[in-house]
């Protein structure tokens, strides 16, 4: 399987696709405007502590109070916070925790309200982002992750991800491990660790110590609400994250992003350096690689899949229902058919629960089956397909009226895309005058601007229906524009425009504003 990542830059933020075989498999937007991002460090004030929840809300800055559960605080919080409060004072000057004493770990039964109060400072990291009305999900159980490790300060145990199943190849990365890690701090090793060497790893984790050593000088001089440890754009957590032997390239449309995201891939894979390209033409990357059209087919309430069937996807206040439906099917059988578009639909929900990144509890209702075998077969097919996925999930069974739940974990916002649009040219009362003229108000606006403003190098922007239009057949509209101005009109198409609408760019790329 070949890996794409393609990265649209704008000024409101990125626009990230991950493309698997050329099907979009991950989208990402990530918004400059956002500030609390998943793994972000903030040096918070404790507001309130509510013994009925057993939590105290904290402020980071947000509208919201975050939320911090006693269960996210760690075993070693006394240590921590006791490290945290003589850094803050100056009585601690290190980052190092070699000579630390620990304190007696956090009894599973304790209650937050003995161990905060209201005014208090406090170190947290963001483990959900906003959602909706709520604040970020808080923890004190700090973490910081890497390429192949993640690095737990004030932990002692060493563990090895279970994905990695050589038991040799654990004790091999354990052993290793061992040998560099710094007293007094916990390692992960990831997944993606299997068979990389000494050097790789100490790389890495040196990197994460350094990053810990910053922070706690940094927060030496912080005041509440100042960020003591950032974490990683979307793009360079999700090339952390997802980057493999498969990945072909990384396409961006930004020469600021290419250059960032080159120096990034030095440091962590510096033999994936070569994949990353520049897209440097005029028509828009997300156009070019035929994603704008795949975005807009996948996040409908109704999705068709390639063999007829289709899921109608709703959500409700509690949960996400995904309906599967069988089309027009040519099975000999009913119970064929059943277990086929089953199968199919387990394919394109896997991709959907990543590219929507759907959290919460999800309830499949597949095509009845009657053979146990049949539906332990769609079962372990969506054991597999979700493998794939990064989110923590359970998948349960299905029962014997043909559901499936599954829960899967979301730490950030469900993306959404508005697949339904507004007429612009009746503004949806369903009266369209005078659409069919677009033709004749490109030719006329041509006219225009090489006759009477000497125009040269246009290139217009234009829906794929338009596109079409102008340039079917040798003896195309374009090509007798071109034999009439004695100038070629550059084309490109655009699935964000609607089909009424254009953009004209005069030869240095700016905008030429239409009256």
């Amino acid at each position: 399987m070949t890996s794409e990542l393609i990265i649209n830059s704008s000024g409101k933020g990125d626009r990230i696709a991950l493309l698997e075989d050329k099907v979009l498999s991950e989208y990402h937007f990530e918004s400059s405007e956002i500030q609390y991002k998943v793994g972000d460090i903030f040096l918070g004030t404790v507001r309130r502590t509510m013994p009925g929840l057993n939590a105290a809300f904290v402020d980071v800055g947000h509208s919201k109070d975050g939320f911090l559960h006693f269960h996210d605080l760690g075993v070693n919080f006394k240590t921590f916070n006791k490290f945290v409060g003589q850094s803050l004072s100056d009585k601690n000057t290190s980052a190092s925790l070699s000579n630390i004493k620990f304190e007696a770990e956090l009894d599973k039964l304790g209650k937050i309200s003995s161990l905060m109060k209201g005014g208090q400072r406090v170190l947290v990291q963001i483990d959900k982002e906003p959602i909706s009305s709520k604040g970020p999900r808080l923890s004190s159980d700090i973490s910081l992750a890497g390429r192949y490790v993640v690095l737990v300060p004030f932990s002692k145990s060493i563990s090895v991800s279970r994905k990695i199943a050589d038991r040799a190849e654990k004790d091999r990365l354990k052993k290793i491990i061992t040998s560099i890690k710094p007293k007094n701090f916990g390692v992960i090793v990831r997944t993606v660790a299997q068979g990389k060497t000494l050097d790789e790893l100490e790389r890495d984790l040196t990197n994460l110590v350094r990053n810990w050593q910053e922070g706690i000088k940094k927060l030496k001089v912080s005041k509440p609400k100042d960020k003591i440890v950032g974490e990683m754009d979307r793009t360079s957590s999700i090339l952390r994250d997802v980057l493999n032997d498969s990945f072909d390239s990384i396409t961006v449309d930004s020469e600021s992003l290419y250059l960032d995201i080159k120096k990034y891939l030095r440091e962590i894979a510096p033999e994936k350096e070569n994949i990353v390209k520049h897209h440097n033409s005029k028509s828009k990357i997300f156009e070019a690689y035929g994603i704008e059209k795949q975005l807009k087919a996948s996040f409908g309430k109704s999705i068709a899949m390639k063999g007829g069937g289709y899921l109608i996807i709703e959500q409700t206040e509690a949960l996400m229902v995904i309906d599967v439906n069988s089309g027009s099917q040519k099975n000999s059988s009913q119970a064929d058919s059943a277990l086929n578009v089953n199968l199919q639909a387990v394919e394109e929900i896997g991709r959907q629960l990543r590219l929507r990144d759907i959290g919460g509890i999800i309830v499949v209702d597949f095509i009845d089956m009657r053979a146990a075998e049949d539906r332990k077969k769609v079962y372990d097919r969506m054991r597999e397909i979700m493998k794939a996925d990064r989110s923590k999930h359970t998948i349960l069974p299905l029962t014997k009226f043909g559901l499936m739940q599954i829960t899967r974990q979301r730490v950030r916002p469900a993306i959404n895309i508005a697949t339904r649009e507004v007429c612009p040219t009746c503004d949806g009362t369903g009266k369209i005058t005078a659409s069919i003229l677009v033709s004749d108000r490109i030719e006329d606006t041509i006219d225009f601007l090489v006759n009477k403003q000497r125009e040269k190098k246009i290139s217009l922007f234009l829906h794929p229906f338009l596109y079409s239009h102008f340039t079917k057949g040798v003896f195309s509209k374009r090509f007798k524009w071109w034999r009439k101005y004695n100038t070629w009109v550059q084309l490109y198409k655009d699935s964000s425009l609607p089909i009424t609408e254009f953009k004209v760019f005069n030869k240095v790329g700016e905008e030429i504003e239409l009256s």
